[in-house]
């Protein structure tokens, strides 16, 4: 069946991440006490496929962020496979980045690294898991470059000097932090793009990176990414070890969702209906619910 076009609607944003750890204890160490997130009260998704007593809903200034869902012993995700590459974690201004990363240099948190990536500042880190994180904040809009019809985005050095000069004292993250894209390793771009683009309606903002591809809603430089540096045709994680099992896109409205599930249908995708949403699979098993709040 052609596709016909569909963009995403103007309100439409990123919600919560679910991550598969081995030992949840270990796990909120790190992200309650370590980053500051704040244990919020249970739902219905956290517990999706796992025991709800074993789930936890973290956040910031009461925004639902992270799911941790336990699957007691689960192994890391091996390398060179597809599944969650890092989620990345918004902070509302530079000054809450600066102070953040004091506080894990503080803390004694290692960290994988730092970039300037011309429409952003970033810092890279793993959870006890591995699952990758990107803590970052935006430089503002008007500054960001375009070439030709794609966003530029580059990786360079970060000015760690000039933004810990910034950090007041040292602090978890802070209210106002969201979703800011997921991040993802993927088989075959080509096929990631016809089914984040072609069928969700995500815009492509960028091609031109080595191996990736960049998508958007609403104007922004990347709601998702996509990339095959573990290897074009690269396997799926098991099921039992530990990373993504999914990511919320909060819709508009009901109608907006109700449209989507149904466009999704007619192209032969399943999707199974929960309390809080419509579960899919994108082609590489990664998780998706789509919902409305």
């Amino acid at each position: 069946m052609a596709m016909e076009a569909f963009s995403l609607p103007d309100g439409t944003r990123l919600g919560r991440v679910c991550l598969q750890v081995a030992d949840i204890r270990r796990s909120l160490a790190f992200y309650r006490d370590v980053l500051d997130l704040r244990v919020l009260p249970p739902d219905g998704l956290a517990g999706r496929g796992s025991d709800p007593a074993n789930s936890v809903v973290l956040g910031a200034g009461g925004e639902p962020l992270v799911v941790l869902a336990e699957r007691p012993g689960a192994p890391p995700k091996p390398p060179r496979t597809t599944g969650l590459y890092h989620f990345a974690l918004l902070l509302p201004h530079r000054r809450g980045l600066a102070a953040v990363l004091r506080r894990l240099v503080e803390c004694g948190w290692p960290l994988e690294g730092f970039a300037d990536h011309a429409v952003s500042e970033a810092v890279y880190l793993r959870d006890p898991d591995g699952n990758g994180i990107e803590l970052y904040a935006d430089r503002p809009r008007e500054s960001w470059l375009r070439r030709g019809d794609e966003l530029f985005m580059t990786t360079e050095p970060l000015d760690l000097h000039g933004l810990l000069a910034e950090a007041q004292s040292a602090a978890g993250l802070p209210p106002g932090t969201v979703l800011g894209h997921v991040h993802l390793q993927v088989a075959d771009l080509d096929r990631a793009e016809r089914f984040y683009h072609g069928l969700l309606g995500f815009d492509v903002t960028t091609r031109s990176y080595p191996g990736a591809r960049f998508l958007a809603m609403g104007g922004y430089h990347h709601h998702l990414g996509l990339n095959v540096w573990a290897g074009i045709g690269a396997p799926a994680p098991p099921g039992e070890a530990a990373g993504l099992r999914f990511f919320e896109i909060v819709l508009p409205g009901a109608a907006v969702r109700d449209g989507l599930v149904d466009r999704l249908l007619r192209h032969r995708i399943g999707v199974e209906s929960l309390p809080a949403g419509h579960f899919v699979r994108d082609p590489d098993g990664n998780g998706v619910v789509l919902t409305v709040r």
